[in-house]
């Protein structure tokens, strides 16, 4: 018989690329998830995997254990799901995807306010950008996802795959303390041509965009600096090497030499979570969308996040976002 767990650990493999990715995934080791493909090897007598340069490949026979994996998996989910649902309150394992600065002006205080009230639901956050992030809740590799769009690249929500809107985060304009935009009361993107950008690397949503949009307005940008991180991207504009449009969640607060000026119109991120059509009843799911939404204008606002609810507030089942709460990511809020 098929061990669910080998199988599970070579569905990880295939969705996340390397074994590395795939135990990180897993929250185990790689050797420990080496050992599990390994075991199922034996137990088919099928090569399941092949080197590749410094990674692996799946074979054919690794391909079709993989679509089996995914049906078993998502079998297993449907269980789940429905005795958790019959329990009526969250419990168990929630894996979350969260893009970065979800990850670390957000969640935290979700991921808190959700151990204290819910002590029996074990929830495991992950940093994923959202171009990644989605796939892997369409895939089963994570329960839930936070990601977000902007006007010009809406976000793709798959076949089986349920979203909810969390919030709105907007944006502005960092220039150095000594830059003519200082002290202005906004910027037109018009005005916005011959300037020294820094900004994240090409592939990222908020590159596109600030290429995109400036191109609109006749501009070619020089990106002059690029960094993953927002807080790499602050620390350059306060040596005065540039400008950048960086959203406000999980930027904190600016350093000496960075001034926040407007830009006309304001641009806008959406944020979303999504999850599986098929947990969708899983108190887990609502309780903690619903936990995203509630903490939202706190953070928006950049007040310290509301205090858990009341004793008797806990005692609540968690009800799923209404209909009207999901929306495709085009749409108007």
């Amino acid at each position: 018989m098929l061990d669910l767990q080998r199988l599970r650990a070579l569905h990880a493999v295939s969705v996340h690329g390397t074994v590395g990715a795939a135990a990180v995934a897993l929250g185990y080791t790689s050797s420990a998830v080496s050992q599990q493909i390994a075991k199922l090897e034996r137990e088919t007598r099928t090569v399941l995997l092949e080197r590749e340069g410094r990674g692996v490949r799946l074979t054919d026979a690794a391909h079709q254990l993989v679509a089996t994996a995914q049906e078993l998996l998502a079998i297993v989910e449907r269980a789940e799901t429905e005795l958790e649902e019959r329990r009526g309150v969250p419990s168990g394992r929630l894996t979350v995807a969260a893009f970065p600065s979800a990850a670390r002006g957000l969640m935290p205080s979700v991921l808190a306010d959700l151990a204290v009230r819910h002590p029996a639901l074990d929830t495991r956050l992950t940093e994923v950008d959202p171009h990644l992030s989605v796939d892997l809740v369409a895939k089963g590799a994570v329960d839930l996802v936070v990601a977000h769009d902007w006007d010009i690249a809406p976000l793709p929500a798959p076949a089986g795959v349920d979203q909810a809107v969390v919030g709105d985060d907007l944006c502005d304009l960092l220039v150095p303390s000594g830059h003519p935009f200082a002290g202005r009361g906004a910027v037109r993107r018009e005005e916005l041509g011959g300037e020294r950008w820094i900004c994240q690397p090409p592939g990222r949503v908020c590159h596109e965009w600030l290429v995109r949009t400036l191109r609109a307005a006749g501009h070619e940008p020089e990106i002059v600096h690029q960094a993953d991180e927002n807080p790499t991207l602050v620390a350059l504009v306060a040596a005065g090497l540039g400008i950048a449009l960086i959203p406000r969640l999980g930027r904190g607060p600016l350093p000496e030499g960075v001034v926040e000026v407007p830009l006309d119109p304001v641009p806008v991120r959406h944020l979303y979570a999504l999850w599986r059509t098929g947990a969708a009843r899983r108190p887990a799911i609502a309780e903690t969308v619903r936990t995203l939404r509630a903490h939202w204008p706190d953070v928006a606002a950049h007040r310290p996040p509301a205090p858990p609810p009341s004793p008797a507030a806990r005692t609540r089942s968690a009800v799923p976002p209404s209909p009207a709460a999901a929306r495709t990511p085009s749409s108007p809020i």
